[in-house]
């Protein structure tokens, strides 16, 4: 198992995978007490056996390594750069260097529409495709210490040496039904920069509550916000600085001084003095203050929507008997929310563009504007044009 600890090593591993069709890649990194992934260890393989060096591991934190090498092979389009569940490490490589590996292959997307299941394990693929089995023990260690055990290093190689075989399965498959588009459309997300841009004025949209007064959303808006930025400031996860309960309790109790803060229950006592306090306390000021015609706006755009539940239950059976047939998972299709806007008259949705569109949205509205009917036939739903 060899590990390149130098820039001059990675440029000649690189060099030699750009001769060949696809790399297989993946990263071992830490999260759990920083706002951004440290990426401790990468992946890579091409084409080849398990012990002629096609195979090997990266150290980043080697001193004076250089991971350019690997950014350039990730810019070289004629080489397939694959990964298993890429979002993470692609949010790495985008914050870290600014590129994304393209053109892209996401096993995980692809078993989806292979007729896989949804969300599809590594592990599940490596036993169904391959016929082998993972070996998970060194899957929690800290990778960011050296050196790496031999236990380390196994377990992370098979990261990508199973990968190849999976790859070339699924790529088959693909070609095969002619699905390959398919899978492009939904990866066009993940190398789209947007999806990794977290903007601080929008952080307050993922916080769950439970009403929809603009003022009190003003200072759910502004809290998020003074959080998202220091834990972006100080590389600490948004937790550490305050959780989402903390916040809504500090919506609602308006704290002005820092003895106020003092008599709430839920903030981290940390967050009850210094720079936080400060922070916090200039948000909710800020959030009692706003203007009226800054306020955040509610789209209630689709609460006068009229859901037909006979429709949507038709919708679902329409959609088991389509994904049924097709091999692709339900949910990469449409969730049952959707469903039930399509139901109200909704038609912005992504079941009813693309590929989707293909496999379920067309017979959908069909259904809807009362063109077809269905009909049991044995264990089988079919369409029956009226």
């Amino acid at each position: 198992m060899k590990t390149l600890t130098t820039t001059q090593e990675l440029a000649e591993f690189c060099s030699a995978a750009a001769r060949h069709p696809y790399v297989t890649v993946d990263t071992e990194f830490l999260r759990e007490r920083t706002y951004y992934s440290k990426l401790c260890l990468v992946q890579l393989a091409h084409p080849g056996g398990d012990d002629d060096g096609s195979a090997v591991l990266i150290d980043p934190l080697a001193d004076g390594i250089s991971l350019e090498p690997l950014h350039e092979l990730f810019r070289h389009r004629d080489v397939v750069k694959v990964f298993h569940a890429a979002r993470q490490d692609l949010e790495i490589f985008w914050i870290d260097a600014g590129v994304f590996p393209e053109p892209l292959f996401d096993t995980q997307v692809a078993a989806m529409v292979c007729g896989f299941g949804e969300q599809v394990g590594y592990e599940t693929l490596v036993r169904k495709i391959c016929k082998q089995g993972v070996d998970k023990t060194s899957r929690f260690t800290d990778w960011s210490r050296r050196p790496l055990t031999e236990a380390q290093k196994a377990y992370a190689l098979a990261d990508v040496t199973h990968l190849r075989g999976i790859y070339e399965y699924l790529a088959a498959e693909l070609e095969k039904t002619g699905r390959s588009h398919w899978v492009a459309e939904e990866l066009k997300i993940l190398t789209n920069p947007a999806t990794y841009d977290i903007q601080p004025e929008e952080a307050w949209r993922r916080v769950k509550t439970r009403t929809n007064s603009a003022r009190f959303l003003a200072i759910v808006r502004e809290l998020a916000r003074f959080r998202e930025i220091h834990a972006q400031q100080n590389n600490v996860p948004r937790n550490r600085v305050y959780k989402d309960d903390a916040l809504i309790e500090l919506a609602s109790a308006k704290p002005r001084t820092h003895s106020d803060l003092g008599g709430l229950r839920l903030l981290l006592r940390e967050a009850r003095k210094g720079a936080i306090a400060d922070g916090i306390l200039a948000a909710v000021e800020r959030g009692i203050s706003c203007p009226p015609d800054q306020l955040p706006e509610i789209d209630r755009s689709r609460d006068k929507l009229q859901v037909n539940p006979a429709l949507a239950d038709l919708l679902r059976v329409l959609l088991k008997s389509k994904t049924e047939s097709a091999g692709v998972a339900a949910k990469l299709i449409a969730p049952s929310a959707d469903l039930d806007l399509i139901a109200a008259g909704e038609r912005d949705v992504p079941a009813l563009s693309g590929w989707r569109f293909e496999v379920f949205g067309e017979d959908a509205l069909r259904l809807c504007e009362g063109k077809i009917a269905l009909a049991a036939k044995g264990q089988n739903v079919r369409v029956v044009p009226l």
